[in-house]
This record gives structure tokens, sequence and C-alpha cells, in this order.
């Protein structure tokens, strides 16, 4: 453990002060703007953000609350007891929690040396992680749940592993990256978050689940597809590799996600064009024909109709 960070998340934050100067309650405000109390992640994350570490605050019991983003529970130092759906839990050093946007919980008050990470990351911020699955599992089940879910069942995955010493120095340098980022911080986070998916799946005997059966092994396979393949990819490629017929793949891919397997494509290009403009300096005329676009003009239209901005106007206002 990093004792100068214990240090640091030790110190009282002005929050905490509050807190032990007077009532010791939630201000519902600060982190939600609905009558129901679903913590907003623009509360924290600012629009180019798709993940953040935020120390749980102490002192206080925190009422049944919901998110509108995946929240993944680290014991940093201490213990931390709450309640998920009807299932009490005490986690303690080293433990991790994840909890997708349709679980309740609440949480008891931390003392003192209790320290706990909350990690607030925007569902879209997993598409990536597919790349590194290579079957079916409980974690990637549970990814594509909060991805694409409408159905709103509430799940959580528990992870005793304070003992892996693996999966700790991972989970330590996703903290250190993120609250101490440097120019390769986000593609950094990303390799670590994906490696930690990998070691969470070797060590899935020390998980607990609450989880609908419905199986994914499709959608798994035309999410990894879609991220290997989305420069050439297409449905009736895709229909042949999966042994089944295109028009009822499409079916399945549009009511497990929401998304028609174009609109899927084109959400996964338009991706991978933000991060070359953000992060590249090559030429806006080679990022399109790299992610896979022949029509320029389209390009810039849907470009624009997803961000606001055309490439040119979103790479000067990412370069500022």
């Amino acid at each position: 453990m990093n004792s100068d960070l214990l240090q640091e998340l030790l110190q009282l934050t002005e929050e905490e002060k509050l807190m032990l100067q007077q009532k010791k309650e939630v201000k519902k405000e600060l982190y939600t703007s609905q009558d129901h109390f679903i913590v907003e992640s623009e509360k924290f994350l600012n629009n180019n953000s798709m993940i953040m570490v935020r120390k749980h605050t102490r002192f206080v019991d925190f009422p049944k609350h919901k998110h509108n983003y995946i929240e993944l529970n680290y014991v940093y130092h201490g213990t931390l007891k709450q309640t998920v759906g009807n299932e009490r839990f005490t986690l303690k050093k080293g433990d991790l929690l994840f909890l997708n946007q349709h679980i309740e919980h609440e949480l008891e008050a931390c003392g003192e040396e209790d320290i706990i990470i909350n990690f607030i990351i925007k569902p879209e911020f997993f598409s990536f992680i597919f790349s590194y699955l290579t079957s079916e599992n409980l974690l990637s089940n549970f990814l594509i749940n909060s991805l694409f879910n409408h159905t709103q069942n509430g799940q959580y995955l528990y992870f005793a592993v304070s003992e892996i010493e693996s999966i700790q120095e991972l989970v330590g340098k996703i903290i250190v990256e993120i609250m101490q980022p440097s120019f390769m911080s986000e593609s950094t986070i990303k390799l670590y978050m994906g490696l930690l998916m990998v070691e969470l799946i070797k060590h899935s005997d020390k998980m607990k689940y609450k989880e609908d059966a419905d199986k994914h092994h499709t959608i798994i396979e035309s999410l990894k597809y879609v991220e290997e393949h989305y420069q050439d990819a297409s449905l009736y490629q895709l229909a042949e590799k999966l042994n089944q017929p295109h028009y009822a793949l499409s079916k399945q891919i549009k009511k497990a996600t929401n998304l028609t397997f174009k609109e899927l494509l084109q959400e996964k290009r338009l991706s991978v064009a933000k991060d070359l403009l953000e992060n590249t300096s090559l030429s806006i005329t080679s990022i399109i024909e790299q992610v896979g676009y022949e029509n320029i003009s389209y390009f810039y239209r849907v470009f624009k109709s997803k961000y606001g901005y055309t490439p040119k106007q979103f790479r000067e206002l990412t370069i500022k």
C-alpha cells in the first residue's frame, strides 16, 4: 500500500468536516437533481471523462439509492458495511463490489480509518473490453447488461480478492493513474482495466453475484467482432461466422442492445475516430479512412450529429 496516498486519503474533505460539525446526514442535492435518489455521474464527471475515482464520504449513513453509472467500490483500508438489494455485506480491505445502474443499495457510516474508493464509470467505457474476453462468463454478462440492458434488472458482482496480489496491484495502479494523470493516462487506464477484468475472470471462484440467467454468447461474439473488425465489418460476414441467418442475428442484436448492427458499428467507428482526433496528429482524411468510412461528407455529418462539432472543430477544442 502507498503510505503517502493513505495519509492523503485519511485527511478530512470539506464535506466530511461539515458532516462532523453539523447534522450527520447526506445532502441529497450534492448527488442528484432528481426526485428519486439516483446519484448522477454528471455531478462528478465532465463531458469528456468516462471514469474517475472519489473517496466515499465517511461518518454518515448513506441512504438507499441507485446510480446512472456503473459503480465499483474498493476497500482501500478498513471495512465497508452495506446492504445491496436485500443482502448485507461486510467488505474488507482489498475487496471489490461492482454495482450496475439498477441495483439499490445503502451504506453504513464509515469510521475514520475506513477508506473506500468509489470508481464512477460510464457504462460505455467498457465497450472496448470485449476484445479481451475469450468466452461467455458472469463478468461479460454483467457488462452487457450494464451497457445495453433495458429491463432495469439490478445486478452486482462481489469479489473477495483481498489476497490476490495481481488484482490489488492493478487496482492500485488504476487509482494512481486517475488521481495523478499523465499524457498517456487514458490509454493506460483502459489497459489496466482490461487486465483487471481478465484477472477477475481467472479468480471467479472468489465471486458472489446476483444476475439474470439470460445467455449472451451471440451478443458477446458480435461485440467482439465489431471491436476487432470495425473497419470492414458486415452483418452478413458476422452471420456466416456465427452460422446464423443474418435476419435472425439482426433481431437478436437489436433486442439485446437496442441498436441495429449498422448503428453498433457506427458507434464503434465514431468512438475510434474521436480517440484518434484527441490523441494523434493523423490528418482527418487519414482518420476517416482508418475507421472504415469512404464517404467523407457522410462521416462529417454523423460525427457532428454524435458529438456536436465537426471533426476539425473537435480537434481544435481538445488541443486548447
